[in-house]
């Protein structure tokens, strides 16, 4: 299996998506059991085709822009086998000119640590998704912190879906999900006892976004995505946020495929976010975050001292 290593040109592209999910594999395995996929169809309007690894990065390269791309493990909430994480990598080292791989491990499983340890070292992902909800866990509860601190150890980021999901969303009892699991506050203390993990508070954080930017403030290791929402519908306090005091630690993300990015930017026009702190917004700032350099310097032309 060939280990991940990123070889984007910062130069070269336009944005870097952080949130873009892989639905299915290249065996045609879902992301989600049968009647949570049907159900999110419904609910997000959508019922589209769900691109594999390949096409995903075609899609991207063709727009000039990279992507982070994510699933999640919720195999004991849910059931069903997650897509596997190492053939994420796999397909992200084909395409490591547009392609960033983020894991999952399920943070229920005893075999969380090692599973994270394996992914980092063994497929060089830079990140893992967790979405509390779905996966049906506590982020706050300190029952996870030694993984946190593994996750911290290797220099990874650790994005959190929060606020409302439509995962769930108009089936009988929400399938049971509980979304108070995905309250921003809950990751205060994760921030706080691990000022070196780099946390991406996903999406905005409806309805607690006032929660999300007052960790966001407090907490400089915290950032915010902008994914799954077209933007005309922002919370008018995260405009204002993104636009003066968090400029630097926003990040653009669509939710890819049930958002694209063409809509993102076509409707973010539509917004008061300010021209001038865009470029930070769509690329600067995730590549910051992600250790992404401009302009690689080909082997033997490196500058001398």
């Amino acid at each position: 299996m060939t280990r991940y290593e990123p070889a984007i040109d910062l130069d070269a592209i336009e944005a870097i998506d952080v949130h873009v999910h892989v639905e299915v594999d290249g065996h045609g395995h879902a992301s989600l059991p049968d009647d949570l996929t049907a159900a999110a169809a419904k609910y997000f309007s959508t019922d589209g085709p769900n691109p594999d690894l390949d096409s995903i990065a075609a899609y991207y390269r063709e727009r000039r822009m990279a992507a982070v791309v994510i699933t999640v493990d919720a195999e004991t909430q849910l059931g069903h086998v997650p897509i596997s994480s190492a053939e994420i990598a796999e397909g992200a080292a084909r395409n490591n000119d547009v392609l960033i791989p983020f894991g999952s491990v399920d943070p229920r499983k005893e075999s969380a640590i090692d599973d994270a340890r394996r992914l980092i070292e063994d497929s060089g992902v830079r990140g893992f998704k967790f979405h509390p909800t779905v996966q049906g866990f506590d982020p706050s509860d300190e029952a996870h912190f030694p993984l946190y601190d593994a996750l911290q150890q290797a220099g990874v980021v650790a994005l959190f879906h929060t606020g409302q999901t439509g995962i769930g969303a108009g089936m009988p009892g929400g399938r049971g999900f509980l979304l108070g699991l995905s309250n921003p506050m809950l990751l205060d203390p994760v921030a706080a006892r691990f000022p070196e993990l780099q946390i991406i508070m996903a999406h905005p954080s409806v309805p607690w976004q006032d929660e999300a930017l007052s960790v966001a403030t407090h907490k400089h290791n915290t950032w915010i995505d902008l994914s799954g929402w077209s933007p005309k519908y922002f919370p008018e306090q995260l405009v204002r946020a993104a636009n003066s005091y968090l400029k630097s630690r926003v990040l653009f993300g669509s939710d890819f495929p049930l958002l694209t990015p063409d809509r993102w930017l076509r409707d973010v026009e539509q917004t008061a976010l300010k021209p001038e702190v865009m470029p930070g917004i769509l690329k600067a700032n995730a590549g910051r975050l992600l250790g992404l350099t401009a302009s690689p310097t080909p082997e033997g032309s490196r500058p001398t001292q």
